[in-house]
Order: C-alpha cells, then sequence, then structure tokens
C-alpha cells in the first residue's frame, strides 16, 4: 500500500494559498488527497478540503498545473 505523509500545518498553508490567488496546483491537490488519506488529520482540516473541494466544483477556484 501506498504510504502519504503529510507535512504538519500543510492544509492551512494550502488553504492561504488558494485564499489569496483562487488557484490550486497539482501539488496542492496531491496534499490535499495526502490529507484525506491521513488518519491523523483533524476534523478540522478535513471541513477545510471540503469546503475547498467544493470551491473547485463551483468554478470559484481553478486548478492549475503550476504557479
Amino acid at each position: 500500500m501506498l504510504q502519504v505523509n503529510l507535512l504538519p500545518g500543510a492544509v492551512n498553508e494550502i488553504m492561504a494559498s488558494v485564499a489569496e490567488s483562487s488557484c490550486l496546483t497539482k501539488s496542492d491537490c496531491y496534499g490535499l488527497m495526502a490529507s484525506i488519506l491521513d488518519e491523523s488529520t483533524t476534523e478540522e482540516e478535513r471541513r477545510s478540503v471540503d469546503r475547498l473541494l467544493r470551491s473547485v466544483v463551483r468554478g470559484k477556484v481553478q486548478v492549475v498545473p503550476q504557479k
């Protein structure tokens, strides 16, 4: 099975970056995937990821290859 390690505070960093640029990079997407797969992710972080993904679906945030 694939072992995924998330850096502490990564979800908050991604959220801050997206709030500033309205863009989500592919590497940010992998960070979000890692946070979902990480059992130690807090409920608050999971809700943040959910909000961010809803913003992508609604078109408020764009997924880009790189910044």
